[in-house]
């Protein structure tokens, strides 16, 4: 379950509102959220081949993503069976 944002234009997509800086990958990346407010455990991320989850390093250490789209990445902590510090983040 997501207990935290980062970002407030994350958590406003999360809530269902327009957000204009995602208008190109508001379905995926409103999709993707909802996997992760949905998981159990970090391992119902990694079962998923399309997520393409990965465990980030470098000053990104500690934290994982899944793949929205080329460009987007939904980032993240998982302590115990909750996510926090949720934000979409942009890869190009």
């Amino acid at each position: 379950m997501i207990k935290s944002f980062r970002c407030r234009d994350t958590q406003a997509l999360f809530e269902g509102k327009r957000v204009r800086k995602f208008e190109s990958c508001s379905a995926q990346a409103e999709k993707r959220l909802q996997i992760l407010d949905n998981a159990k455990t970090i391992h119902d991320l990694m079962a998923l081949p399309s997520n393409r989850f990965e465990a980030l390093t470098g000053d990104r250490g500690g934290r994982y993503s899944i793949r929205v789209n080329h460009q987007w990445r939904v980032c993240f902590e998982w302590k115990d069976v909750d996510a926090y510090n949720v934000e979409i983040v942009d890869y190009l």
